[in-house]
């Protein structure tokens, strides 16, 4: 086992008030009379993917399964001053006009229930306690285990199950209240950040790496030429991804691109929107949890090379719950300083020993 570290998990169970209402009549005039059609003829009822059972789920395996030097620290509620900084005055006042209802907020995915503004505003409120921890140098590291997840947040608008941007926020009060000069974001959640790049676009002090899968898979941004402009130019970096890639193509693309990357930025903070959506269980790609502890341990690097170790985890996706909860518990036992395996291409050990098992059978002869 390498050295031991401290890390902070910072949850608020406020965050678990975020429940759009599952049922098909909540629907109307957001999805075509076919897919409606489906829902309706299902014999368990269709739910909202973005439920609270996802953080249930990671901090039960948590109590389940602890891992030492691993403390739970509760979280607080972002402020209207703090959300401005990267959410919009007139986005921010119909946001909040929304408080005591239900309803879609744009054409794709993204509802509101009675609790959700409230655990938005602690969602985004927990990852900058998270930063705060780090920067103040009250822990090595931080995981914020929120939802609504939020890098598909708009300057302007919800998107994508999120509400307020995280990641961008914690970003923002890093500069503007923590004297932090250049804050390194990388994004490994499946779906491509379209709000975090939209965010930062023209910002050269914060430095958006982004590897997901690509277009056409929602949400379709992120190709590999979009780079950021103006005095942002090259501080945008895109890896897209086929859907079959996974930890050989991840490690690769960290340690050949953002590791040089974070060279020449040196960056005085670095966050991770920890999306778990890349696991083989959710479809989207194949990261495995040796994976997710791998990539880990190379922005703990990163973080340690250039800043003492400022490094805040916020979650993003994941929605399937196995996963999603064993891919963060491998991403804490990275932190906290835990033995890792070496990721390999899957089936390759097996192939192998087979062909160890079978080989003698069918070699000719040796002469006597």
């Amino acid at each position: 086992m390498d050295q031991q570290r401290d890390v902070t998990v910072f949850y608020d169970e406020r965050v678990l008030a975020h429940y759009p209402d599952a049922n098909v009549d909540f629907l109307p005039g957001r999805l075509d009379k076919r897919i409606r059609a489906i829902l309706s003829g299902l014999t368990v009822q269709w739910k909202y993917p973005e439920h609270p059972g996802r953080i249930s789920a990671i901090m039960d395996l948590l109590a389940r399964e602890p891992i030492s030097g691993v403390r739970i620290e509760p979280g607080r509620a972002a402020t209207r001053e703090e959300l401005g900084r990267v959410h919009t005055t007139s986005f921010l006042d119909h946001l909040f006009s929304l408080r005591d209802q239900s309803t879609w907020l744009d054409v794709d995915t993204t509802a509101v229930a009675p609790g959700s503004v409230e655990a938005a505003e602690v969602a985004a409120g927990t990852a900058i306690a998270a930063v705060e921890a780090v920067v103040e140098g009250r822990t090595g590291s931080a995981f914020a285990v929120v939802r609504p997840p939020g890098h598909h947040a708009e300057p302007v608008r919800a998107r994508g199950f999120c509400l307020f941007n995280n990641v961008a926020v914690a970003a923002a009060h890093a500069h503007a209240a923590l004297g932090c000069k250049r804050v390194l974001i990388l994004d490994w959640d499946a779906h491509h950040g379209n709000g975090t790049q939209d965010i930062f676009w023209s910002d050269p002090d914060t430095l958006f790496f982004d590897i997901h899968r690509a277009a056409p898979f929602y949400p379709g941004s992120g190709a590999l030429t979009d780079i950021g402009a103006g005095r942002g130019e090259g501080a945008t970096v895109n890896v897209p991804m086929p859907g079959g890639a996974g930890d050989v193509a991840y490690l690769k693309a960290m340690r050949e691109i953002l590791v040089p990357a974070a060279d020449y930025f040196k960056p005085d903070l670095v966050l991770v929107s920890a999306g778990f959506d890349a696991h083989w269980f959710d479809l989207a790609l194949n990261v495995t949890y040796d994976g997710f502890a791998a990539m880990t341990r190379i922005v703990q690097d990163i973080a340690d090379k250039h800043c003492d170790g400022r490094l805040a985890m916020i979650l993003e996706g994941g929605y399937n719950t196995e996963s999603l909860a064993r891919g963060v518990h491998a991403t804490l036992h990275a932190l906290a300083g835990g033995e890792l395996t070496e990721p390999k291409v899957c089936g390759i050990e097996e192939v192998e020993a087979a062909i160890a098992f079978h080989k003698p059978a069918f070699e000719p002869d040796q002469p006597e």
